[in-house]
């Protein structure tokens, strides 16, 4: 039996912040009680929060560390525990990463680097050298004619844990501005006037043939395996509408309030990016996350493409947005997605739970992680 003792702590629970001190015995959470204990080798805290460890549902950071610049290929191996160790010093203890299976652009390196992620992360994980829970979440886009050759051979993966429906065709979802959608992939692809009008056109008419079987086949596969369904980038009601009636428990990224507000109210994790929280607003001009926070409609963060925002935006939320005290706070990137994509095990601290845990100093200028642990173990 393995026993470690936390005291001196601001235990953020799920509907209070308790001072007291807490026992971990064989990764689990065994006690939770107020005031010090009495326990002559437990680890004083000295005052500081003591969270659950963070659950991320979507990040693309293992890309950016397959391709840290254009043309420059890195190792998997490698490019997984560097992704790995960024994500532990994050504090987030689960995450999910998410891997684009199809494009809108054909060759696109993210195609080809697929197979190299998922192999990678299954070899590191089996030979225990990962620092944190991985679990693979599959962001599928709809349009893209090969999508489901694509899928088919992962689905059998026993890291599978999500699967999300996207849709890049332009006029929609997150391109309802054309001239938005226009300007990105035009300077993206380096792209000449009359090359970006045929790329359009082609788009439109690969969603008009592949996107509602490419949907349905998705769906079918999440309702089979019993797997969480996310959508990404709802607009608007029938959007909201198409996505429950499809099963979908988490939306992600919705790019209007009507669909963020229409998503919460019918029971679906309304999630929008930390990034998004941290900057003060969308990079592509959609909803603002604070919007949605201030309207009571914000349930889940996500780190996106900057792991470091998680906690960060948590806090934010804490500070400076009526309606969200430190639980609720905490909640939007611990208790509520690990709820939302299935795992009960995780992301709280309660009696049974997993010993996930991180020590946060309230510094003034910045939250910082002070200590990690997963299962009782120290990983950061």
């Amino acid at each position: 039996m393995q026993e470690h003792v936390f005291t001196n702590c601001r235990l953020v629970l799920a509907e209070e912040v308790l001072e007291g001190s807490l026992v971990v015995r064989d990764g689990k959470i065994a006690q939770i009680d107020s005031g010090p204990s009495a326990v002559a080798a437990a680890t004083d805290l000295e005052g500081d929060l003591l969270i659950p460890g963070l659950v991320e549902l979507h990040t693309d950071n293992l890309e950016r560390h397959l391709l840290p610049r254009p043309k420059a290929h890195w190792p998997a191996i490698a490019a997984v525990i560097a992704h790995d160790s960024q994500i532990a010093s994050s504090g987030i203890t689960t995450v999910y990463d998410a891997m684009s299976i199809g494009d809108i652009q054909s060759g696109s390196m993210r195609k080809k680097r697929l197979e190299d992620m998922t192999a990678a992360l299954r070899e590191a994980k089996e030979h225990g050298v990962l620092k944190v829970d991985h679990i693979l979440h599959f962001r599928c886009e709809v349009s893209d004619p090969a999508m489901q050759d694509m899928l088919e051979p992962l689905l059998q993966s026993p890291d599978l844990g999500l699967l999300s429906v996207m849709d890049h065709t332009p006029g929609q979802r997150q391109f309802v501005s054309e001239q938005t959608y226009r300007n990105y992939y035009q300077a993206k692809f380096n792209l000449t006037d009359s090359e970006m009008e045929a790329f359009i056109t082609a788009r439109r008419e690969d969603q008009k043939i592949h996107s509602k079987p490419n949907r349905d086949f998705v769906v079918e596969q999440a309702r089979q395996r019993n797997v969480h369904l996310a959508s990404h980038d709802d607009a608007t009601l029938d959007h909201v509408g198409e996505a429950v009636a499809d099963g979908i428990t988490i939306a992600e990224f919705p790019t209007t309030v009507v669909a963020a507000k229409a998503s919460h109210e019918a029971g679906l994790a309304v999630m929008m990016g930390g990034p998004n929280l941290v900057r003060g607003g969308s990079h592509s001009g959609n909803v603002s996350a604070r919007d949605l926070a201030e309207q009571g409609v914000l349930d889940v963060i996500s780190s996106d493409y900057a792991p470091a925002s998680l906690l960060h935006a948590a806090m934010l939320l804490a500070d400076t947005v009526d309606g969200y005290d430190l639980p609720r706070a905490v909640a939007t990137v611990t208790k509520t997605p690990a709820e939302a994509s299935g795992l009960t095990d995780r992301g709280e601290i309660a009696q049974g739970k997993k010993a996930d845990l991180l020590r946060v100093w309230g510094s003034a200028l910045h939250p910082i992680i002070t200590g990690v642990w997963r299962g009782g173990e120290r990983v950061a």
